[in-house]
């Protein structure tokens, strides 16, 4: 793209090469017709007569061949140290001998600058995906959480008095050490794929009975909103490698895929959802029993899936990724 101030755009040097090849005009002449010196006309001129008129554009000014450029071994080795210890720049330059802004550079264009960008546990690129629309896939999981003895946790009263209160709650049990035992709070969680609106239920297990009787309501529940479910993403906890959620899938009519063992980042979306969601609802304020925390769960969905923002899909809300709810268009 000519600059502003450029004497002659593609389509003039196309008028100048014309009259200087084709017409026979002087190169002189040529140049002084169209204001510009004569090397320049020439050079248009040339490369007319060598290449034709798609000759006339601008070329980029990058050069052929960089003489400095840092050796292949070299930035071989800042991607290992990057990778695998995720140094900084200046780290890298210093066990290297390299500048810091060398290094850099080699990680820009290798695309590794951003520590975001690369695997925490295994150094290796991260490789993000999205389906391409709603329904095409689910993420499900199960978030654990210690249920709220009354009068508060100790998040928000402190140890010694969470502690008290843990023994006044009526109904708690007693582990080995005769301390209370008050259960735990398992968050069945759906989310789909493509919009990343999200659907929980709280039970006290993580059965497969349990799993399975969420996974057949949340797909209803997406059925009312136009979305048809077509594969499942889950985990190889107990519950979803058994022949009950196996059947139920089966009979929904629903796709099962697996992450890889010992790879949590293969359902990151979920995961991500969950640190949402502690810190949005779980932990986000103080509740004076379990109670009072899940009967928060349904508005907190409602503000998550309609009005929150969400960075990874345009900042807007996941509800508006669903296309054909009803009277979306009227």
């Amino acid at each position: 793209m000519s600059h502003a101030n450029a004497a002659l755009t593609p389509v003039m040097r196309l008028r100048i090469a014309r009259l200087i090849v084709d017409e026979g005009w002087p190169v002189a002449r040529a140049a002084e017709w169209f204001h510009v010196s004569w090397p320049t006309a020439k050079r248009w001129a040339d490369r007319y007569a060598a290449m034709g008129a798609e000759a006339m554009g601008d070329r980029s000014s990058r050069p052929h061949r960089v003489a400095n450029k840092t050796p292949q071994h070299q930035v071989r080795r800042v991607v290992h140290l990057r990778w695998k210890m995720r140094l900084s720049p200046i780290e890298i330059g210093a066990r290297l001998g390299m500048p810091a802004s060398t290094v850099h550079a080699v990680l820009t264009r290798c695309r590794l600058n951003r520590l975001s960008h690369v695997d925490i546990r295994t150094g290796e690129p991260i490789r993000r995906y999205e389906h391409p629309y709603a329904g095409a896939m689910i993420h499900v999981d199960v978030k654990k959480l210690g249920n709220i003895p009354d009068g508060g946790g100790w998040r928000f009263v402190g140890r010694r008095q969470g502690n008290r209160h843990r023994a006044a709650t009526p109904g708690a049990n007693r582990n080995v050490y005769g301390q209370p035992k008050l259960g735990t709070a398992f968050v069945h969680t759906v989310i789909d794929d493509h919009s990343r609106v999200a659907y929980a239920e709280i039970h006290d297990d993580e059965t497969a009975t349990t799993a399975v009787g969420v996974l057949r309501r949340a797909v209803s529940w997406f059925a009312a909103r136009g979305v048809s479910v077509e594969r499942v993403l889950s985990d190889n906890g107990s519950a979803y490698r058994s022949h009950a959620w196996r059947d139920a899938c089966a009979e929904l009519g629903i796709s099962v895929k697996k992450t890889r063992p010992y790879r949590p980042q293969t359902n990151g979306k979920i995961e991500r959802f969950h640190r949402t969601m502690a810190a949005g609802w779980a932990f986000a304020q103080h509740y004076k029993s379990e109670t009072a925390r899940r009967k928060a769960l349904p508005g907190w969905l409602h503000q998550y899936n309609h009005h929150r923002p969400h960075s990874a899909i345009g900042k807007v809300p996941p509800n508006t990724r669903l296309t054909n709810l009803p009277g979306q268009y009227s």
